[in-house]
Parts: structure tokens; sequence; C-alpha cells
């Protein structure tokens, strides 16, 4: 899962809307739905914001992320 995903699964498991977290995050509505939907990525500064409001660590929104991608094959 990307972060996006993760930030959206997280906010809507805790029936939070897109609205509310956006307001409580500092950003606009429509920034983190870019986020959610993978086209925009968070600063650290949004990221751990959302994650604090979300009642998580920032690791938790990235796990399963950019940084799990497949080891590169060498010849």
């Amino acid at each position: 899962m990307s972060v996006g995903e993760n930030i959206r699964r997280t906010r809507q498991e805790q029936g939070m809307t897109q609205a509310y977290l956006a307001e409580q995050a500092g950003i606009t509505q429509a920034m983190l739905c870019q986020i959610e939907r993978g086209t925009k990525n968070p600063s650290l500064q949004v990221g751990k914001e959302i994650a604090d409001i979300l009642g998580c660590k920032m690791e938790e929104l990235l796990e399963g992320g950019q940084g799990s991608r497949p080891p590169k094959r060498t010849a």
C-alpha cells in the first residue's frame, strides 16, 4: 500500500472525513485527496501532522509504501 492508501484506510477506519482531517492538518481537502490518490506526496511536516491526528506513527503510514519495493536484480 502507498502512503496515501494507508492514510485513507486509517482515516476511514476512524470514521473521519477528508474535510475534517484536512482542516486539522492545515491543508486543503483537495490536497488531501491528491495525497490519498497518490498523485502528491505530503511534506514531512504534513505527514507528521496527519499521523498525529490519526493517532499513529509516520512509520505506520509509510509501511508498504515506496520503501517496500523489491530489490533490484543484478546480472
